[in-house]
């Protein structure tokens, strides 16, 4: 079964690692394309946010609309798409060399409709192999996801130093060939059948069961909790710690990024019991935010700052997995609206953690309080937006101390149905 399976396994693990390099490319690039393209910053937050919308727009159809598509094509698809999405990114100079930005904006939208292709059905694939434990293998496909997220910062920060900004495009080029691979595997591969609702009203009927909003309120947590921590944390520790942009950026996403991996590849390996890490990595993650704004030594809050990916790292793949118990039947409809919570949490977050930052630092009557404190107006800004971001893992707390719980012998989330009513 596994040889029969390998070449699945194989592509989905590259098509994760194609939704990293999507991810963090345009961030990567940001001033590399202001210094060579003298693009404004307000533009280049747009492409992130043209990566958000056309990510939980396709989350959205698929939501509803699942039934209508051909979902084994649509999974061979999704990397070449990502394919023509990075083409279109790298040569964008030479398409429209007059409107550079125009080429970078239809590349992103292109590269995140594919992002969200493989968000909605790359775990459902993985779910429908056979497995010992599919818990473990849903673990291991998104701790591929943070590996690839380690890689693509490490090998983009040593290539532009290397070989100099102006060489941007190449270090696309290399980055295409994950995605390129994803494609050849898919092409061989035999993609198994995956359940969806047979029309609209079938998926509207899940609607009416309150475990699902439950489910979509912890990965929603889960999404805020991991990436206001990931998106902010290296400006922080620059910011309002004192520490050199060189060790906020290696700290701030490298190191985050790593402890993301280690957390997910660790369950991969030895977890059990999806429930108590979840309940437990809400309270890690609650702490190391409160330790990252509170405490007086800048090193602890950094290593704080880190750590926070190791407690976080099972929110996102944990809140699916207790999904796709809570309702096995539910296939591709159950993956897009968990990726809709997700990726809503995922923006709302950062989002929130920004206008905190922007309204103390702006505001005359937190001036005499940041110098009280030792501390310039952006500087207590940036703390009093993280304090407000740690409530995402704080209330996380109390809805995963559900999954804790048990109810004839099944965790909460299950409902009151039995094992044996279930089968």
């Amino acid at each position: 079964m596994k040889g029969k399976y390998g070449g699945v396994k194989f592509a989905c693990y590259s098509t994760n690692a194609t939704m990293a390099i999507v991810a963090y490319l345009s961030p990567l690039l940001f001033l590399t394309f202001r210094n060579l393209y003298g693009v404004s910053y307000s533009l280049l937050g747009s492409l992130v946010l043209i990566n958000f919308c056309m990510q939980l727009t396709v989350d959205l159809i698929f939501s509803f609309f699942s039934h209508k598509f051909n979902i084994p094509l649509m999974v061979k698809c999704t990397p070449a798409i990502s394919v023509l999405g990075i083409a279109i990114f790298a040569l964008a100079p030479l398409l429209f060399p007059n409107a550079v930005y125009t080429g970078l904006v239809i590349g992103t939208v292109i590269f995140s409709a594919s992002s969200g292709f493989a968000e909605v059905l790359i775990s459902p694939v993985i779910a429908s192999l056979p497995a010992e434990n599919p818990d473990r293998e849903i673990s291991k496909l998104h701790a591929v996801y943070a590996w690839g997220t380690v890689a693509v910062v490490i090998v983009g920060t040593l290539f532009l130093l290397a070989f100099g900004e102006q060489n941007w495009q190449w270090l696309v080029c290399v980055f295409a060939v994950v995605p390129v691979v994803a494609t050849i595997a898919f092409a061989r591969a035999k993609i198994p059948e995956m359940e969806t609702p047979k029309k609209i009203s079938g998926a509207l009927g899940f609607f009416k069961n309150g475990g699902l909003w439950l489910c979509v309120l912890a990965i929603f947590l889960g999404g805020a909790s991991e990436v206001t921590m990931a998106q902010w944390s290296s400006g922080y520790i620059e910011q309002a710690l004192g520490i050199p942009k060189v060790w906020g950026d290696v700290f701030g996403v490298a190191m985050f990024g790593l402890a993301l991996a280690l957390g997910r590849t660790l369950y991969a390996k030895f977890g059990k019991n999806v429930g108590k890490v979840l309940f437990w990595g809400a309270i890690g993650a609650s702490v190391c935010y409160l330790l990252s704004v509170f405490s007086p030594v800048a090193v602890l809050s950094l290593i704080a700052c880190a750590l926070t990916g190791f407690f976080v790292s099972m929110m996102w793949p944990g809140s699916l997995v207790v999904a796709s118990d809570r309702f096995p039947n539910g296939g591709v409809f159950i993956y897009a609206m968990m990726a809709a919570g997700g990726d809503f949490g995922a923006s709302i977050g950062p989002q929130l953690l920004g206008i905190i930052t922007d309204s103390v630092a702006g505001s005359e009557s937190f001036i005499n309080m940041s110098a009280s404190l030792g501390l310039t107006g952006e500087q207590l800004g940036m703390k009093a937006g993280l304090l407000v971001g740690a409530i995402f893992p704080i209330i996380a707390i109390f809805v995963f101390y559900a999954v804790c719980r048990k109810r004839k012998k099944n965790p909460l989330w299950l409902g009151v149905e039995s094992i044996e009513e279930r089968k």
